[in-house]
């Protein structure tokens, strides 16, 4: 029996990818069989609090086709679904079928026994919920404060810290101080701060940036300042709370926007809020069950046993259901949140989101929208459209909490391609995936990357070859998304994993020509709607490992041809594939660019443009 269906393409089900409530969704199915087929039923399964699975019986709707017309009228979430085809054999005895989810969506697998089958995903939305067009267009720049500039005159430290140490020398190399537990026993400071990320300004406009990510800027005793010891104030090394308004405001007037590091799942140990330390004057939970923070901890043996993050006692866990510690976060008056609405930043990053109940998630966006034009956007490393954490199932792309999430899949897609890791088509897959997974509004606001602070450096994950590290700059500016540069690898700068990822910015060893690339790239997503509002296709050539991004708005279409091998390669116009388009439909987008018969040099990129003659 053969069956073909490819949720990725409209003669099979359309429309494309996540829908709206109430939607009506075609589902078409083709099956050529010797047997005869009794029936042909669409299997759906909603997400709520039971499980709730239906068959739809489908219409023979043309020679060997079967069609259903789906309503999602059951809420916003995840439906699953796959086909059950009913047949007789040539003895007449009665057989089931089934076909589902191959694991990268498209085209699926027959499955025999129904216990095995991967379901096919079908995300539902409440409404469309587009971020801020400011961010939408952004370019955003991630700085780790300390490790930026230093804007005092002579380089002077700001209130260094007891029991720390200061670096001889902007350019040594970050390491770690640990005591015979391996628990961090000094930490390390270079000296950057608020002020220097102000005297910076100039260059990260010539850049081309238009908006920075911080790294935690509230006190805190690490260099890293996860581990919060004050929300309402700026850590002293950093500066002060009125040179960090200050900041804000020239941002503004030079017409770029700044994101804060929202850490509301843990707080550190020496916190006012748990002040194991006792070093401050008000009652702290470790201190007293009578502490007004008690409960926003969970203690397994007063007061040395505690949940802490990941078992890291520095950082002890923060109980998120607790009404105190959400009127504290986003309560209307008083809060963290109202407070530094107070000085006009422009949204939140949300450390380790998954960690946040969705209730919580809520609350936090429900009090942005009473604010000015803010963004919210989540940390989460996979797809964050399935994802589930501590018994619940998230739900950031079915109702309006978060504008979008930090695209760590893309990072590891675009190091895939670069390194020749996998295969090209095997990538394009995943790349397909979350395309189809997540609502558009979603997916074009997902803040992509090919660094943090959390990752190895994209120079050293590429081997030192600059090369390769151009090609993955210009996959990070042609993708759908908001592009994110982490401080220094504009420059190319070198490092492992933490803490070496972590080095001083090096302004006195910069590599021009890098940073050359990223300024072309930035000028031409800025010049170019197709690049920051279009929609995109992937297609690939396997024979000739090529690879090309397509996209298109209304008035323009842009097309960015690579080759990652360590050969030229020949363009030629076919054997071109995508999984989102037939074969007809890649050539004819492909020959509107008039690409001529050409070479593409080793490890090199062609960009083209065209405009659409408008009627």
């Amino acid at each position: 029996m053969d069956i073909q269906y490819n949720s990725w393409l409209p003669k099979f089900k359309n429309p494309f990818g996540a829908v709206t409530e109430n939607s009506s969704v075609e589902f078409n199915i083709k099956i050529d069989s010797k047997e005869y087929i009794k029936s042909v039923a669409l299997v759906v399964r909603k997400e709520t609090h039971r499980i709730e699975t239906s068959e739809y019986m489908m219409e023979h709707s043309d020679v060997n086709q079967y069609k259903y017309h789906y309503q999602t009228d059951k809420g916003s979430g995840l439906y699953w679904y796959y086909f059950k085809i009913t047949a007789y054999n040539e003895y007449g005895q009665e057989f089931c079928l089934y076909y589902g989810n191959s694991k990268n969506g498209g085209e699926g697998y027959q499955y025999t026994n129904e216990g095995a089958i991967i379901w096919y995903q079908l995300t539902c939305f409440e409404t469309e919920d587009w971020a801020p067009e400011w961010y939408r267009d952004a370019i955003f720049y991630q700085i780790f404060p300390d490790r930026f500039y230093n804007g005092n005159a002579q380089k002077v430290i700001n209130s260094p810290k007891k029991n720390t140490f200061i670096y001889g020398t902007e350019e040594d190399l970050p390491r770690y101080v640990k005591d015979e537990n391996g628990d961090i026993d000094r930490w390390d400071f270079y000296g950057g701060n608020l002020k220097g990320i102000k005297a910076k300004i100039p260059y990260l406009k010539e850049l081309g940036v238009t908006a920075l990510y911080l790294n935690p800027i509230f006190e805190a005793n690490s260099n890293h300042r996860y581990d919060t010891n004050n929300f309402f104030k700026i850590d002293p090394v950093l500066g002060t709370n009125e040179e960090f308004k200050d900041l804000v405001a020239t941002l503004h007037d030079e017409g770029m926007h700044l994101i804060l590091d929202g850490v509301f799942s843990h707080v550190g140990r020496n916190s006012q809020y748990f002040n194991y330390s006792g070093v401050h004057d008000e009652l702290g939970a470790y201190q007293s069950p009578h502490s007004k923070y008690y409960n926003w901890f969970t203690f397994l043996n007063y007061p040395d046993e505690y949940e802490a993050w990941w078992g890291i006692m520095d950082l002890p866990q923060i109980n998120k259901h607790d009404p105190s510690y959400q009127t504290f976060i986003y309560g209307p008056t008083n809060s963290v949140l109202s407070y530094w609405e107070d000085y006009k930043i422009d949204g939140w990053r949300l450390d380790v989101v998954d960690e946040l109940p969705n209730d919580f998630i809520k609350g936090i966006r429900e009090r942005m929208n009473d604010m000015s034009d803010q963004v919210l956007i989540g940390e989460v490393w996979e797809d964050a459209s399935n994802k589930v954490a501590y018994g619940e199932r998230k739900e950031y792309t079915s109702y309006s909490d978060l504008h979008g999430v930090m695209n760590y899949p893309l990072r590891d897609q675009i190091l895939d391609l670069v390194n020749e890791r996998k295969p090209i088509d095997e990538i394009t897959l995943a790349m397909m995936q979350l395309k189809e997974n997540y609502p558009t509004h979603f997916y074009q606001s997902l803040l992509n990357n090919i660094g943090t602070h959390d990752t190895k450096r994209i120079l050293t994950e590429c081997e030192g070859s600059f090369k390769k590290v151009a090609l993955a700059i210009a996959l990070l500016f042609m993708m759908p998304g908001v592009p994110c540069l982490y401080y220094g690898d504009e420059v190319g700068l070198a490092g492992q994993a933490d803490p070496d990822n972590r080095r001083f910015f090096p302004w006195l060893n910069q590599n021009k020509v890098l940073t050359q690339v990223c300024q072309n790239w930035i000028v031409t997503r800025k010049s170019h709607d197709s690049l920051s509002k279009g929609d995109c296709q992937f297609m690939f050539n396997s024979d000739r490992s090529l690879f090309a991004i397509y996209r298109a708005v209304y008035h323009e279409e842009s097309l960015c041809i690579f080759n990652f091998t360590d050969f030229e390669q020949e363009y030629i116009l076919e054997n071109w594939q995508s999984y989102g388009l037939n074969g007809v439909e890649v050539i004819e987008k492909m020959r509107r660019f008039d690409i001529p018969r050409r070479w593409i040099s080793s490890h090199d990129s062609l960009f083209l443009v065209k405009q659409r003659v408008r009627n």
